[in-house]
């Protein structure tokens, strides 16, 4: 056993594959989740680092799944958490079902809250961990046709800087905002967004760089990152950009048939 020990959430692919991975070669063993069961082949992947790495398929879209994640944890204490779980939707938001828009709300806020106050509290009382939440410059933008998706996300990257200033006192515990943006994993698949320009593109970030972005900005310390250079500029321009322009920029990238020449714009 490690004298090290790390949650790595939604990590049975893309970029909290990658985080895990970085994680268990640097020593650390694992605690892995993700919502189906991919997440034990990916932890065999883990194994093979040396680290003992325990698996745990649940929905943390339900305080019931992160609280069975957390009692996976033995109340071992917890070095560092990837707050990566998250789940996106495309689509006219007038057009998708209340229980799809409600498990995107209820995934990328309130299971993450939930388990965020549940391991910061032992943190803030050893003053010691480092935490990475999983935000996206998507945030900063109107989602046209992921209307829901980006003001989760808005949600996220405000709130990870609002609790960052509650705890700035305990010096030993970090938290780290990692906001990619287009990235090439499942997540266009499962948000029904492969016929759109985005989805379809082939200049998607990779997830491993991303990942490396990330755990590098958390061993750091540092407040925030956004991985990737053309996403950098895209959320400085997003800043003095009226918000009217913005959700029509994004609406070409997202609404459905986009990806097509002839599909709408």
């Amino acid at each position: 056993m490690a004298d090290k020990f790390a949650i790595i959430t939604g990590a049975s692919t893309g970029i909290g594959f990658e985080l895990a991975s970085i994680a268990a070669e640097n020593g650390y063993d694992l605690l892995v989740v993700a919502d189906e069961g991919l997440i034990e082949a990916a932890a065999q992947d883990f194994r093979l680092h040396g680290v003992s790495v325990a698996a745990v398929q649940a929905d943390l879209s339900t305080l019931e799944g992160v609280d069975a994640l957390l009692a996976a944890a033995g109340g071992r204490r917890i070095d560092l958490l990837c707050a990566n779980a998250g789940r996106g939707l495309g689509h006219g938001f007038l057009d998708q079902n209340v229980a799809d828009w409600r498990r995107v709300v209820d995934t990328n806020i309130t299971g993450t809250l939930y388990l965020l106050q549940q391991v910061l509290k032992g943190m803030v009382g050893r003053g010691d961990g480092k935490v990475l939440i999983t935000g996206s410059i998507a945030g900063f933008i109107p989602g046209s046709f992921q209307a829901v998706y980006n003001g989760t996300k808005a949600f996220v990257d405000s709130f990870a800087d609002a609790l960052r200033n509650e705890i700035k006192e305990v010096k030993g515990v970090t938290i780290t905002t990692l906001m990619p943006g287009p990235v090439e994993t499942e997540f266009f698949d499962r948000a029904d967004m492969l016929d759109t320009s985005v989805g379809a593109s082939e200049s998607k970030s990779d997830p491993a760089d991303v990942a490396r972005d990330g755990w590098n900005a958390m061993m750091n310390g540092d407040a925030h990152i956004v991985s990737g250079w053309k996403n950098k500029i895209q959320a400085a321009m997003a800043h003095v950009t009226p918000a009217a322009v913005l959700a029509e920029q994004h609406r070409k990238m997202a609404e459905p048939g986009s990806a097509n020449d002839d599909g709408p714009r």
